[in-house]
């Protein structure tokens, strides 16, 4: 199981690609509402998340994911129960996955340290304890994913899929959307 968070205004591009490029993969993906009702994107997109928070089983998890987005990072950021989960996925060594200023929250919360990755241009101070790769779309390194804003939400979404299911299965989702 995949879990992606939204908070109010989450970068919907982020978000929802890799939800439809998971779920085209069969993998089953879970939108996760942090408030408990439907969450408005950044650009007035509100999405009816599949799950609340609450409902959030790492037992069953393979990967957590935080998009960006204007207020949404910071309102995921905002939140102590978001810090605890995604801190307990990388320490129950799941996949952790953000992309454009998420990232900055995985080196806020300590899980960067020694690591490649990559943010959205312009917050690389805040992948603390980093190395920032800002010349990539995407970054994997060990279990965590980054990846750099909407415009790479493709690469991002296809990375988070070879992760969990290897790369020909990304090659087929690539090739059956003609990217």
């Amino acid at each position: 199981m995949v879990y992606i968070l939204l908070a109010p205004g989450f970068e919907e591009a982020e978000a929802l690609v890799p939800v439809d490029l998971l779920r085209r993969a069969n993998i089953e993906t879970a939108t996760v509402s942090i408030t408990g009702e439907p969450v408005p994107g950044s650009h007035n997109v509100t999405v009816t998340a599949d799950v609340t928070l609450e409902d959030v089983d790492l037992s069953k998890a393979d990967m957590v994911v935080l998009p960006g987005g204007g207020p949404g990072y910071k309102n995921l950021g905002a939140d102590p129960r978001v810090e605890r989960l995604v801190k307990e996925a990388a320490e129950k060594g799941l996949w952790v996955a953000a992309i454009c200023a998420a990232p900055t929250l995985l080196g806020k919360w300590g899980l960067l340290t020694g690591k490649d990755a990559v943010c959205y241009p312009g917050m690389e101070e805040g992948l603390t304890g980093a190395k920032a790769q800002m010349d990539r779309g995407f970054v994997v390194d060990g279990k965590i994913i980054t990846g750099r804003a909407a415009g790479s939400a493709f690469d991002f979404g296809l990375a988070l899929v070879e992760a969990l299911a290897g790369k020909a299965e990304a090659d087929k989702v690539r090739n059956g959307i003609y990217y």
